[in-house]
């Protein structure tokens, strides 16, 4: 194809995310070898995550192709990869094995429908709200599972179909040639940047083990990819409510799992690649890639860090990479499937140890030291909860606890300076946020049975921000009335005006009064304490 031809294919494919300058035949060439990489890395992976689901390796690579195409040209993020994954394979396992792959399908279309949904009422912003340390712990989970994944490939099965470890001089070869692949992908940035490391990784190796016949583990040993065009296929389930009431349950679990890797890629990619947003339009490419898995018998899938890691690292900039990465693996099933079963899987497991080292956070160890020790403890447990359960569990719990950190760090922020008017009158100077978690501390604050006639608390350094603390100033000003005194409350926002006034509460109304609104409308009850000024 000449050059020019080319440039157009590529812009064509990103025109949203198209760099400033024209694409040159360098950067061209850079993305067509970074897609080939990823391809390469994406056949045993689909293949594994179609075993661990319980449905046909073509299931898997069909859904490696289908949705890493549709999320490359539509999706929210240039750079990102999608395909197959184990953290859905590991959901899908409990739905086929008691149902068949039919009701699969049908649950894979109803994610695809749900993330649809999120994508359209702008869901993917609440991603926001996941702190650095989640996101740390994450990465840091993500790594290891990765690794553990890996080490699969060094256990063979017997005659009786029985996988066992590696011995002896086939465990030392395996291991010569992982070390070998890692070598390369290490030395060829500094030799050449001609050729994505990965791909000369994976390229030598496969060269030593051909050229020499070497005994090991090859593609083929796990399974044919040979296979044809994915065909429509509408799930074979009866369209009941009891159909319903089966897939649902699964389709939310991985519509959610599904959403949350992919978010959390994105961001991660977006860290490296300089860019932001997509949030939204990458739910709905996500669901749009989903829908179609469930209606050309695929198993579905999300984000991958591991190859989107892969892909940037390899020069993968644009949307160009991720879409030839597709229309390669479609390659492989249709007519190069002889020629990809014979590559080692020790070259594909150097890659992808090489993505842990380089995945991993390394600086972590040494945050863990100088941060607050609650983010400390968030990316502890984050990482080992990735590690032993699910992404989705562990991004929940990170958020959760973090969120209860920061609420309790805010609840002990609460204090008052108070003074004496020359008219005898007391002025408390509330300062810290006033909420659920502070109300109890702000209570105490006050000593009604001891303060003059007339009182005055001042919420300029303050801020009202839930139900919680509207009635905490009504049991404040219960008190106060109980006593026979004045409350006189100064710089509210207007929405506490408003609020307040419809219990006759007293307040002053000053110019510099803040701006802020209270999300929830709660009428405080509040006796009438004299004329509104």
């Amino acid at each position: 194809m000449p050059s020019s031809a080319m440039a157009a294919f590529a812009r064509a494919v990103s025109p949203a995310d198209a760099p400033a300058v024209p694409y040159s035949l360098a950067d061209i060439r850079t993305e067509l070898l970074a897609g080939l990489t990823v391809a390469l890395a994406l056949v045993p992976e689909a293949v594994a995550f179609s075993f661990v689901a319980g449905v046909n390796p073509l299931v898997g690579l069909y859904a490696a192709f289908i949705v890493g195409l549709i999320t490359a040209l539509v999706g929210g993020r240039p750079g990102m990869v999608s395909g197959a994954t184990g953290s859905m394979a590991v959901v899908m396992v409990a739905l086929v094995s008691r149902h068949g792959v039919e009701y699969l399908f049908a649950t894979v279309l109803l994610t695809g429908a749900l993330q649809i949904l999120a994508g359209v009422l702008r869901l993917g912003k609440f991603m926001r709200l996941v702190p650095h340390p989640v996101m740390l712990g994450f990465v840091n989970g993500l790594a290891i599972v990765i690794f553990l994944a890996q080490l699969g490939q060094f256990q063979i099965a017997d005659a009786a179909g029985v996988r066992h470890w590696m011995q002896g001089g086939q465990l030392a070869m395996m291991l010569a040639l992982v070390a070998v692949t890692m070598a390369v992908i290490w030395l060829t940035p500094r030799i050449t940047r001609v050729i994505p490391a990965p791909l000369a990784g994976i390229a030598v190796t496969a060269a030593l083990v051909i050229g020499f016949g070497i005994d090991v583990p090859r593609v083929h040993d796990m399974a044919s990819i040979k296979g044809a065009l994915p065909s429509f296929h509408i799930p074979a389930v009866p369209l009941t409510f009891e159909t319903l009431e089966i897939v649902l349950p699964y389709a939310l679990i991985l519509a959610t799992i599904g959403l949350l890797e992919s978010l959390l890629t994105l961001n991660l990619v977006g860290e490296i690649t300089g860019r932001r947003g997509g949030a939204s339009q990458e739910c709905i490419a996500q669901g749009a890639a989903n829908v179609t898995c469930g209606l050309f018998g695929a198993m579905g899938g999300c984000a991958m860090i591991g190859q989107s890691m892969i892909n940037v690292t390899s020069g993968g900039r644009t949307r160009l990479a991720a879409t030839v990465a597709a229309l390669f693996l479609l390659s492989f099933i249709l007519i190069a499937s002889p020629l990809i079963e014979r590559i080692p899987l020790a070259a594909l497991v150097g890659v992808m140890f090489m993505v842990v080292i380089g995945t991993f956070a390394w600086q972590s160890f040494r945050l863990l030291l100088r941060v607050p020790p609650a983010d400390a403890v968030v990316i502890v447990l984050v990482t080992g909860i990735t590690v032993a359960t699910d992404l989705a569990i562990a991004v929940v719990a990170g958020v959760i606890v973090s969120a209860l950190a920061y609420a309790w760090q805010n609840a002990t922020r609460i204090r008052a300076r108070t003074h004496e008017t020359p008219e005898g009158a007391k002025v408390y100077q509330i300062e810290g946020p006033l909420f659920f978690g502070s109300a109890s501390g702000f209570g105490e604050l006050f000593a009604p049975e001891g303060d003059p006639a007339l009182v005055v608390v001042d919420f300029a350094q303050s801020r009202v921000a839930d139900q919680s603390a509207l009635a905490a100033i009504e049991t404040m000003a219960a008190r106060y009335e109980a006593q026979g005194k004045r409350l006189v409350l100064r710089h509210l926002s207007r929405d506490c005006h408003r609020l307040l006034h419809r219990a006759g509460q007293l307040m002053v109304d000053s110019a510099d009064d803040p701006q802020y609104g209270i999300a929830v409308d709660y009428d405080v009850r509040l006796g009438p304490l004299g004329a509104a000024h």
